[in-house]
């Protein structure tokens, strides 16, 4: 994969996740695209793009641990 194809799948995997109404698939596609576009970032050596998609990459990641344990509360 050349590197600006990377660029180009997780820009358009973070716009399909936003999209979404479903808060589970958005946060994850959210994150798959924003961990390409970390990677993307380190290829092209745009530490700022890679920092930034980092931080969202846990950003969803505890949210997502948040609302799995909110559900459980809730289902308990």
């Amino acid at each position: 994969m050349t590197v600006e194809l990377m660029g180009y799948l997780g820009s358009a995997l973070i716009t399909v996740s936003l999209l979404s109404a479903n808060v589970y698939f958005l946060r994850t596609f959210n994150s798959l695209g924003c961990l390409i576009m970390a990677g993307y970032g380190l290829a092209i050596e745009a530490y700022p793009v890679t920092l930034m998609n980092g931080a969202c990459v846990l950003i969803n990641l505890a949210q997502m641990l948040k609302a799995r344990r909110h559900n459980r509360a809730v289902q308990s």
